[in-house]
């Protein structure tokens, strides 16, 4: 037989492997700025394509606005453009929570978790749902203001219109980039070339990161484009980029990894070797430290190459401090069983948004809790909507060290809950940005945990008297650095004075969106005189502050570097 047909042979497998992985990757990159070189691939049969905009807003992370208006929240995103083509500051946009760099600087920033993949820099996110599930054939994202904060884009195979929920709850990545700067603020319609998925959606997610913004980011609209039965790519590709290929293997490794967490992490049946190397002349201590650069997902890959490796893997000191947030869309009750017994000395514990859909259960929660919480010092479990009574009960009676806990956007937490956070009286930070916390309960907070450095009560709607709270606040917080009462609809100068007078320590201090302030009582010129410590002050739209305020500020606060009057922000 002549040699060229084993070489025609290899060529044509070789051909092959190239369109299928052609078929589950897109091109990264905006519409205008595809590579030279693309595929000439032509979905058939041809389907009439779906256009719609989205149905209805089902999570989010922040936004700017009030949880009783529609200016500036993520509601906005339902339904046809409001603004856009137009550029500008409009209240009918969604807009997030906090841009720029200034958020990691300030008195309150809580130090970054070690072992965050590169790969993973979302800050926020916002899910929306239409219609009609569609085989995405493109996303368009309007955005009207200081664009460039998409980093992700998600589709979920279930359908939140379903009377049946699915047995699995699969997301898929369609596109995925770092952050980049935009230059200039003016509006254009985001289209970044999207994959190929094998299901139909009616659930996307948008992930954002304001890192590199110099103002608020502001979205209009959402287009899903799609069709009704799965494409079908054709064979006459004209060119395969190389580059599409390299592209596919950040998302297997996340795929491989965190399936690995979830089935092969507690494997026994390991292989002998006579030796393990140069790794037995290492010392147990320097092979941890190698490790410790290691991601989640490559512990579970490498656990499972010798016995040795797979000590080291699977010693609890890996998992001192563990982030499972960049991997939220795969983290289940099975993932938290099988680390149940690697993270008995936990100290620094991250869920924030897993769990939701039902993939994390209060049973699979507490049960994690029970063998793990005993040395917990910080917990964060933001937009963790599987919360409930049981899980802060359980919270509150298996981490007895606990000292920082994160609620932020746990909206579905009932407010009669969260009573028993009084009960860890070693608290120093607590975040309930967004929460149902009532007045009772935090009087009761306030009471009992008397070591708080860092309270956030941004958006806390159901709170009656903010006179009140600030009152106790001065009464038993005296080692407030920094507290957050962003839209906080009924302080007066009343509870500015008792808080000033008895937290003095006060380092930074979120007045944004407070109306009852009132420059002409006093109440700013008596911040200024108070609280000498302050760096941060924000009073964001308030039309009342005046040249006195200024004067007083910039003579008794000389720490001050942020400051933000009537949404004008200054870094000095």
């Amino acid at each position: 037989m002549s040699p060229v047909f084993p070489m025609l042979t290899v060529l044509s497998m070789f051909y092959y492997m190239c369109l299928r992985r052609r078929a589950r990757t897109a091109t990264r990159g905006e519409m205008n700025s595809r590579r030279a070189i693309e595929s000439n691939t032509r979905a058939l049969p041809i389907n009439v394509e779906i256009v719609q905009y989205a149905k209805e807003v089902l999570d989010f992370s922040s936004h700017y606005g009030s949880e009783n208006s529609m200016s500036y929240t993520m509601w906005n995103l339902a339904g046809i453009p409001n603004v856009y083509p137009s550029s500008g500051d409009f209240t009918q946009t969604a807009v997030f929570r906090t841009y720029g760099t200034w958020w990691d600087r300030c008195p309150s920033a809580r130090l970054p978790f070690k072992r965050t993949p590169s790969t993973f820099c979302s800050q926020d996110y916002v899910e929306l749902a239409f219609e009609e599930p569609v085989y995405p054939t493109a996303v368009h994202i309007l955005e009207t203001y200081h664009p460039g904060a998409i980093v992700r884009i998600l589709a979920c195979s279930a359908n939140p219109y379903s009377q049946n929920p699915p047995a699995e709850v699969r997301w898929e990545i369609l596109w995925s980039e770092a952050p980049t700067k935009v230059n200039g603020p003016q509006a254009r319609q985001f289209t970044p070339c999207i994959k190929q998925i094998n299901f139909p959606t009616n659930l996307i997610r948008l992930e954002v990161n304001s890192s590199l913004l110099d103002y608020y980011t502001e979205l209009d609209a959402v287009v899903l484009h799609g069709v009704k039965e799965r494409p079908v790519l054709s064979l006459k590709t004209s060119m395969i980029d190389m580059n599409d290929i390299d592209e596919e293997e950040d998302e297997e490794k996340f795929a491989c990894g965190m399936d690995t967490l979830n089935k092969q992490f507690s494997i026994v049946t390991l292989r002998e070797w006579p030796t393990n190397g140069y790794f037995d002349k290492l010392p147990y201590e320097l092979i941890q430290l190698i490790l410790s650069h290691l991601t989640v997902p490559d512990l579970c890959r490498l656990a499972q190459t010798c016995k040795l490796l797979y000590q080291h893997c699977c010693d609890p000191l890996q998992y001192i401090h563990l982030s499972l947030q960049p991997y939220w869309a795969r983290i289940n009750d099975t993932s938290l069983e099988y680390l149940q017994s690697r993270c008995t000395l936990i100290q620094w514990l991250n869920l924030s948004w897993t769990g939701n859909r039902g993939a994390i259960s209060v049973s699979g929660f507490s049960r994690f809790l029970k063998v793990c919480g005993s040395e917990l010092v910080r917990l964060e479990l933001s937009c963790g909507h599987f919360l409930n009574e049981t899980c802060l009960e359980v919270i509150t009676e298996m981490c007895p060290n606990l000292q920082e806990l994160n609620l932020s956007s746990c909206d579905k937490i009932p407010p009669q809950a969260f009573n028993h956070i009084a009960k860890v009286g070693s608290l120093k930070r607590l975040i309930l940005y967004r929460t149902k916390v009532e007045q009772t309960a935090l009087l009761s907070i306030l009471n009992f945990c008397s070591e708080l450095q860092h309270l956030s009560l941004g958006s806390c709607v159901m709170i009656e008297d903010y006179d009140l709270i600030a009152s106790m606040m001065g009464a038993k917080c005296k080692k407030l650095r920094s507290l957050d009462l962003w839209r906080c609809k009924n302080i007066t100068e009343s509870g500015i004075a008792e808080l000033a007078s008895g937290c003095q320590l006060l380092e930074e201090l979120d007045l944004g969106w407070c109306p009852t302030l009132q420059s002409s009582t006093g109440c700013f010129t008596n911040l200024a005189r108070k609280l000498p410590n302050l760096q941060k002050l924000f009073l964001t739209a308030n039309r009342s502050v005046c040249d006195t305020d200024i004067e007083e500020l910039a003579a008794n606060c000389t720490h001050l570097r942020q400051l933000d009057i009537l949404e004008k922000y200054l870094v000095v």
